[in-house]
């Protein structure tokens, strides 16, 4: 069992939970989930929810690969008039900003969020990690080489566990000497990896809860599913759900996705079966 300190409420990770995905973008991957006018990001948010999502991700930049880069002030621009909103009108849901800019997780924090969800783990932008350590928030730390422009030119790797296991143990100290309390861990499927490395990824997860800390697994809708299976990320929703099975079955304490209600299914289903 894992706990969060979120500005003061405790997020209990008895089970697994559901983070639901927001894109305040127009060019996400996955068109159902781009959300931009505040109506539609309220009703985003209130059908995720109300399918069992315990989180919601909230992501003005795209980070698919090749995507555009934006700056801090233009990312911001697209969160100011949406963020606090959304927060105010669903007190008993936990918010995270999905980030790599220090300046607005400092701003989402100011909004009310109660996570910070960066790609990079703090590499990005090196006042991130100060940044998170002054709010006080848990940090969601991904691994990823390079940015999303460039990631998928650096996917080489003589050991991926290894150098996974590496990246995150420089992290993990890195934040510990700053004063993070509450992290987790996103192995970025689909960053700087292969479809052939995602797979051993994914087949190899529970190598990675050597750190104690809780997963989070992001697979929902991801290329690994549509290029294997010669579908859509429209189609993709079963593909979804079995990988998501296995993510659970290796270590998976946090699934972040597009669907709540299988997810939120699998993980029931899972319980059931531990129980037996």
């Amino acid at each position: 069992m894992y706990t969060l300190n979120c500005r003061g409420r405790l997020l209990v990770l008895d089970q697994p939970v559901v983070m639901g995905i927001i894109n305040l973008t127009p060019d996400s991957f996955y068109a159902e989930s781009r959300s931009a006018q505040l109506d539609a990001v309220l009703h985003k948010a209130e059908e995720l929810l109300t399918a069992g999502a315990h989180l919601l991700d909230i992501g003005a930049q795209s980070t698919r690969p090749g995507s555009t880069f934006l700056t801090a002030d233009e990312e911001w621009a697209r969160l100011a008039p949406i963020l606090p909103t959304l927060i105010e009108h669903f007190p008993k849901a936990y918010f995270s900003v999905d980030t790599f800019h220090a300046s607005v997780a400092k701003q989402a924090y100011e909004a009310g969020v109660h996570l910070i969800n960066d790609i990079s783990f703090g590499m990005l932008d090196p006042e991130m990690i100060p940044v998170v350590a002054k709010s006080g928030l848990p940090f969601i730390g991904m691994h990823m080489k390079g940015t999303p422009q460039t990631m998928q030119s650096l996917a080489h790797y003589d050991d991926l566990l290894l150098e996974l296991s590496d990246f995150f143990r420089e992290r993990i100290a890195a934040c510990r000497a700053a004063g993070i309390k509450d992290l987790i861990l996103d192995p970025g499927f689909g960053f700087a990896k292969t479809i052939e490395h995602n797979f051993k990824l994914l087949n190899r997860l529970e190598e990675l809860q050597l750190f104690g800390l809780p997963l989070l697994a992001g697979l929902s809708r991801k290329s690994m599913i549509t290029k294997t299976l010669g579908i859509t990320a429209g189609e993709a929703l079963n593909g979804t759900t079995v990988l998501n099975t296995v993510a659970l079955r290796k270590g998976a304490t946090i699934l972040r996705v597009h669907d709540p209600k299988p997810a939120l299914e699998a993980i029931q289903l899972l319980a059931k079966l531990n129980e037996s």
